[in-house]
């Protein structure tokens, strides 16, 4: 072909025409087979990577939550232990104990918790346990290392109390559930849902004027009102509390007073007392 088109030049440009038509679909048709296969073959391992980096973001979002959990629940742990330090602080005249829940009891029916701290600590049994909220319970037996605590809610627990605002007394026991029951309150005694329930001191456990309490169903009775309380301390979720090493009296943390009340005054000597939320004007606590 190329001779002839060097001999005759009128006909090159024809023989190109019939080169590039017969050539050209078989380039087309190839080049498209190779750009299909190009692109599947590039968009396959596109996606394989993207499916990749997808398992890799997923994996790396839950390590990210699990740290946020982490976080918010030292956050939490380092609050409760804050509040607990202030509150030893600002008692430091009254020997306690701060102690971590490491156990509960596996009986359904007993309300009892185990601590980190015991004999060597100085906890006895029939000491007094707190948080600063409130009255949790009571010591029951004391080892080397740790100690058994006997919770409000218990069936068998029980303190001495009384109503803040008429000093009515009247024991406070567990029902094995979340609310306890004020019990031997007569029928002519003046209660109120919202009334504050304070220790009496009369058990010899507990300071006087410790938080226990709140009235939350008043219903007469037979010979004595039935009345349910729902504890001041976060008794279904302790993590840290207060063994207190002696029944002196405590300043403990006290609700905003109602207008028109007078705060309760210390005595003279000077001795810590226990502060109450709405007193009577003028009145003074021991």
């Amino acid at each position: 072909m190329l001779a002839v088109q060097i001999k005759r030049d009128s006909q090159g440009r024809l023989i190109r025409v019939w080169t590039v038509s017969a050539v050209s679909p078989v380039e087309r048709s190839g080049a498209w087979g190779i750009g299909k296969i190009r692109d599947a073959w590039r968009h396959y391992f596109a996606l394989s990577d993207t499916a990749r980096r997808n398992e890799e973001l997923i994996r790396e979002n839950g390590q990210l939550k699990l740290e946020i959990m982490q976080l918010q629940s030292k956050s939490a742990e380092a609050d409760r232990l804050a509040s607990l330090l202030n509150f030893k602080q600002k008692q430091a005249k009254v020997p306690m104990v701060l102690a971590r829940v490491i156990g509960a009891s596996a009986d359904a029916n007993s309300a009892v918790v185990y601590l980190d701290q015991g004999l060597h600590e100085g906890i006895r049994k029939n000491m007094g346990v707190i948080t600063p909220e409130g009255v949790v319970g009571k010591v029951i037996e004391s080892y080397a290392n740790t100690c058994q605590v006997l919770l409000l809610t218990d069936r068998d627990s029980g303190v001495g109390a009384m109503i803040a605002n008429s000093r009515v007394h009247g024991p406070v026991g567990g029902m094995g559930e979340p609310l306890l029951v004020m019990k031997f309150v007569g029928n002519d005694e003046e209660v109120k849902i919202g009334d504050r329930i304070v220790t009496s001191g009369m058990d010899r456990i507990f300071p006087k004027d410790l938080p226990v309490g709140i009235i939350t169903q008043v219903k007469p009775g037979g010979q004595y009102k039935q009345i349910r309380v729902r504890p001041s301390a976060g008794i279904e979720k302790l993590e840290e509390v207060i063994v207190l090493l002696t029944t002196d009296p405590l300043t403990m943390k006290q609700d905003a007073p109602a207008s028109g009340n007078a705060a309760a005054a210390p005595p003279a000597s000077g001795q810590p007392v226990s502060e109450l939320s709405n007193p009577k004007p003028g009145e003074k606590h021991p």
